[in-house]
């Protein structure tokens, strides 16, 4: 029987699957939704070796707080459907979970969840709903109050962003505002002295660039770039921004007065520099349904 982009679209939003596997398994139940997800269950671990070379940039990142500790991973699919799946946010809360106890990423790959580490549970995934995935990256941050955010959570402690924010003082009320002025205002640094010299240093260049241009003396252009990258730097760092809940003080000085010292901050975004195939999805349905 002929199978219909529709059919496509529902059994791709209710596995997670990919669009070929969910055409090839409704196409091998003749068009039954429940029969073609049970044939996707059944696939076995091979689909996991053919999707492993393509790109996985969308996904979820989660946070969870144990005691002082707070970390934040990212678990990479290659659709936005995944992300909306039950199955694959119940995966990820999980090895969320269990990231609290490990040191790195690598470490984090081999621990154990249900009697099988991460790494098995993945590629169980990745037969099982069709598509590639991965745990990228994952990063820990400690203080005497870590806060959470999540932005647009798809789920609790899920979503596209994830921010923590570690202090001394102040309370969680305060803590979560200034979580959620770092996932809008991504700054680079908690200050001046923690960003990374090679930044600076590039828009040290760039500033003394466009003053030469000016054709002013070198005593004025020199006063210039001053003025110039202390706004850099004001703009750059989470302490000298302008706090988006009140535009008039920085963020330091709402710290001040909320009786709270920042001491770090994660943001963790889906697919942060991994690089993008834009795809015209109306299409990729069209196409895979045969249409």
């Amino acid at each position: 029987m002929a199978i219909t982009a529709a059919q496509v679209k529902e059994l791709r939003e209710k596995s997670g699957a990919g669009m070929m596997d969910a055409k090839k398994a409704l196409t091998e139940t003749d068009g039954d939704m429940d029969a073609a997800m049970d044939w996707l269950r059944t696939k076995g671990l091979a689909t996991a070796a053919k999707k492993s070379g393509r790109t996985a940039a969308e996904g979820l990142v989660a946070v969870a707080v144990s005691g002082d500790t707070g970390i934040a991973v990212e678990v990479n699919a290659e659709t936005d459907f995944v992300g909306k799946n039950a199955e694959f946010q119940g995966m990820v809360t999980k090895i969320a979970a269990a990231a609290l106890n490990v040191a790195d990423v690598d470490a984090l790959k081999e621990a154990d969840i249900d009697g099988k580490p991460v790494s098995t549970m993945i590629t169980d995934a990745i037969a099982k709903i069709g598509e590639n995935m991965g745990v990228r990256r994952m990063e820990k941050i400690s203080g005497e109050t870590v806060v959470t955010y999540v932005h647009n959570a798809v789920a609790d402690g899920l979503g596209k962003i994830g921010v923590l924010v570690a202090m001394t003082g102040g309370d969680e009320a305060f803590g979560k505002q200034v979580a959620m002025h770092v996932a809008a205002a991504n700054p680079a640094s908690l200050d001046q002295a923690s960003l990374d010299p090679a930044i600076v240093e590039k828009e040290r260049q760039i500033q003394i660039e466009i003053a030469r241009e000016s054709g002013k003396p070198e005593q004025v252009i020199e006063k210039m770039i001053e003025g110039r990258m202390k706004k850099f730097l004001s703009e750059v760092t989470l302490l000298g921004q302008n706090f988006v809940i009140n535009p008039d003080l920085t963020v330091e000085q709402a710290a001040k007065e909320a009786g709270a010292t920042i001491t770090g901050f994660i943001r963790m975004e889906v697919g942060e520099g991994i690089e993008k195939v834009e795809e015209d999805f109306a299409a990729e349905v069209a196409k895979a349904a045969g249409a």
